[in-house]
Parts: structure tokens; C-alpha cells; sequence
């Protein structure tokens, strides 16, 4: 259990099944609306709330990740998330949507930050790919489960039962895996070869900074904000698509999107990191981010045109949304170091519940006063177009540094 595949294969998994927690929730929200007769903001409310839950609720969680270890966490971490997801197909009110989708955000924080963190402590010379591949199983694990749920799970049992049993399912599956996950202990040390061939043009930091340390710094406050531009658009895309293509006339290409989008979406991240440490970070960063901001225009203008142009932008949009989730933790592990990456990583990551908010709530909220799903797509480029050029600025900063006073405390 003690070999970084080992672990890699067992985190991958973990991370494959709080994939339809985000990604299957689109399938959702007409069967919902159908139902009870809420309004689009009103129940995409409670997406936020996941994003916004799964997010920052990582500070602590990671603190505790990097002295406790993965095991027990996660262990929780299963049950929330099958309580959770399951409890939602029983909801007759938004309070109770809204509490199920909160506990099902707190598990599924619990994976996240365990696994991504392990990913950084087990690969420390190939952060890029190793975090890229982790996240990939979040992106795109939800594809084939997607195909289930749309076209046997909700038709066979309705949205209630589809809840339930992929509830059940994901929340056992994670429990089981969580008692094979371990953090690496003070005798490892990575293979040499690694360290060979996993250099890259990526800038490292030979110092360690704590979390504490590291909110002091600049380049973490850069970070965040670059995070928040280019997670808007994917999030608002992410919670809305099914939604999208049917309001543009597209019904027939939902079944195709629910699988692309999230194999795109993985695929994304592990192409890109796997680049990146190869090219360096914040020359990967400008290159994605600015194919980002023209994919997101392509939605709103070639994608209205025809099922298969829709289809297409969509796929090129998250593959070039989705390397966010890979950039983000291994430039933060390059410039901070890995021993606190966990927790560290998890400071970072609450930018997404920024973003989701945003985007997947305020946007949405938006189309209801224009009736025009398209103003926020031009809206999320403008956004990583920012996102983009601001890693240029990035690039040419300095790492962080220690100060004397830091280092004697080490």
C-alpha cells in the first residue's frame, strides 16, 4: 500500500465517484424543476452552495488532512456523500435540497483535498501530472455514470430514485477506499528517476512555507484571483448545459454532451499538466487561458448555429477549462513547497466556491433578467482573458522567499 501507484490508482477512484456531485447535476435540475415548480436560480442555489461548501470547508479539512492522515476523513467523507446525494431524491423543500447538497459538499471536500494533497506528497517532481491525473478523475468520471443516469436511472426510477441508488453506490465505494489511502511517511523518498525526467522549464521552490507563511505572500493572492477568473465560465457551463442545449433547440445532443463534456473536461487535466511540467506553469497558464476566453465566445456564437457546432464548442471549452484544477495545486506546490501542500492547497481552492457563485448563481440569475444565456458566456471570457494575461505578470515575479525569522522557526 506504501507505493505511490498504489496510492495514485486508489485516490483516482475515490476522486471518480464524488464526480457525479458536480457533474451529473445538470441531469437533475429539469426533472427538479418539473416537480416542484422552483425557479432555475432557486435551485441552481443549491449548487452554489455545494461549490461553495466543498470549497471552504477545505482549510480546516486540509489542516487536519496533513496531521491525521487520509483514512478517517475520508471515511466520513463516503458516508456524507452517500447521506447526502441520497437524501436529495427525498427533498420536498429547497431548506431540505439545500442541506442534502451541504452535506454532500462536505464529503465531497473531504476527497478532494485528501486525494490532490496525496498526489503532491507521493509525485513531488511530476506535481503537474500526477495532480492533473487526480483531478481528471473528477472531470471525467462522471461520464459514463451520466449515460446511466440520464438514460436508465431517472426514466426507470425518476430523479428520486436516481439520487438514491447513485447515492448509495458512490458513498460505499469511497468508504472502501479510504481504508487503503496513506499519506507518505518520513522514510520515503521519490524514485530518482522522477527527479530526471520530471524537471521541466517549471520554476521550484527549495523552501517549505506553512500555510501561514504562505498567505503573506503576494503570489498566493495572484493565484486566487487568476483562479476565479477561469473557473467561472466552466462552473456556469458545468451546472447549466443540459439546461443550454435544450433552450437552443439542441435536446437531441444532450446524451452526447453528458459524456464529451467530462471526458474533455479529465482529459483536459492531464494533458495540461503533464505540458506544464514539461513548458512550465505560467507559460501553460497563458496558452489555456487564452484559448478559454475564445472557446467561451465559441459557445455563444458558432454554438448557436447547429447541435454538432454546440457540441463541439462545449468539448473544446472544458478541455480548455478543466487544466485549472492541475495548474492551480502543482504551481501552488512549486512556489510553497509540498510538506504543508494539503492544507495549503485547500486556502486556494475555496476560489472555486467564489467562482461557482458567480457563475452558476449569479449568472443564472442573470439569464432570468435578460432571458439571454449568452451574455454570460462573454462575460467568463472577458474574465479569462484577465486570467491569461495576468500569469504573464505572473511569470516574470520572483518565487516567494523566506525570512529570517521564518527560517529559524523551521
Amino acid at each position: 500500500m506504501n507505493k505511490p501507484g498504489f496510492q495514485l490508482v486508489a485516490s483516482l477512484i475515490a476522486m471518480v465517484m464524488i464526480a457525479n456531485l458536480q457533474y451529473a447535476w445538470t441531469l437533475f435540475v429539469g426533472p427538479i424543476r418539473g416537480a416542484t415548480g422552483w425557479q432555475q436560480s432557486e435551485v441552481q442555489s443549491a449548487f452554489a452552495l455545494f461549490i461553495l461548501l466543498q470549497t471552504f470547508v477545505q482549510p480546516l479539512d486540509g489542516w487536519l488532512m496533513d496531521r491525521l492522515g487520509p483514512r478517517i476523513l475520508i471515511s466520513v467523507a463516503g458516508i456524507l456523500c452517500g447521506l447526502g446525494w441520497s437524501g436529495m431524491g427525498f427533498a420536498s423543500s429547497l431548506t431540505q435540497l439545500h442541506v442534502y447538497y451541504a452535506l454532500a459538499g462536505v464529503g465531497a471536500a473531504f476527497v478532494y483535498s485528501g486525494c490532490i494533497g496525496s498526489a503532491l506528497k507521493w509525485y513531488p517532481h511530476r506535481r503537474g501530472f500526477a495532480s492533473g491525473l487526480i483531478a481528471a478523475g473528477f472531470g471525467s468520471g462522471s461520464a459514463l455514470f451520466n449515460l446511466l443516469i440520464e438514460r436508465w436511472l431517472i426514466p426507470s426510477y425518476g430523479y428520486r430514485g436516481a439520487f438514491l441508488w447513485s447515492g448509495l453506490v458512490q458513498g460505499v465505494i469511497i468508504t472502501l477506499v479510504a481504508q487503503f489511502l496513506r499519506h507518505p511517511d518520513a522514510s520515503f523518498a521519490p524514485p530518482k528517476t522522477a527527479a530526471a525526467g520530471g524537471g521541466g522549464k517549471s520554476r521550484r521552490n527549495p523552501e517549505t512555507f506553512n500555510t501561514r507563511e504562505m498567505l503573506g505572500r503576494p503570489q498566493f493572492y495572484i493565484l486566487y484571483a487568476m483562479f476565479v477568473t477561469v473557473a467561472t465560465g466552466g462552473l456556469y457551463l458545468t451546472a447549466n448545459q443540459k439546461d443550454i442545449a435544450k433552450a437552443w433547440g439542441f435536446s437531441a445532443v444532450v446524451s452526447a454532451i453528458v459524456v464529451a463534456g467530462p471526458l474533455a473536461n479529465g482529459a483536459s487535466r492531464i494533458f495540461w499538466g503533464w505540458v506544464s511540467d514539461r513548458t512550465g506553469r505560467e507559460n501553460t497558464m497563458v496558452i489555456a487561458f487564452l484559448l478559454q476566453a475564445a472557446c467561451l465566445v465559441s459557445v455563444a456564437t458558432l454554438g448557436r448555429s447547429s447541435g454538432t457546432l454546440f457540441t463541439i464548442a462545449l468539448v473544446l471549452t472544458f478541455f480548455t477549462w478543466g487544466e485549472v484544477y492541475a495548474l492551480f495545486p502543482s504551481t501552488l506546490g512549486d512556489y510553497f513547497g509540498g510538506k504543508y501542500a494539503t492544507s495549503n492547497y485547500a486556502f486556494l481552492y475555496t476560489a472555486k466556491g467564489v467562482a461557482a457563485y458567480l457563475g452558476a448563481y449569479l449568472g443564472t440569475r442573470l439569464v432570468e433578467r435578460t432571458g439571454s444565456w449568452e451574455s454570460v458566456f462573454f462575460a467568463s471570457a472577458v474574465l479569462a482573458l484577465l486570467g491569461g494575461l495576468t500569469a504573464l505578470v505572473l511569470r516574470s515575479r520572483s518565487l516567494p522567499k523566506k525570512l529570517a525569522t521564518e527560517t529559524a522557526t523551521q
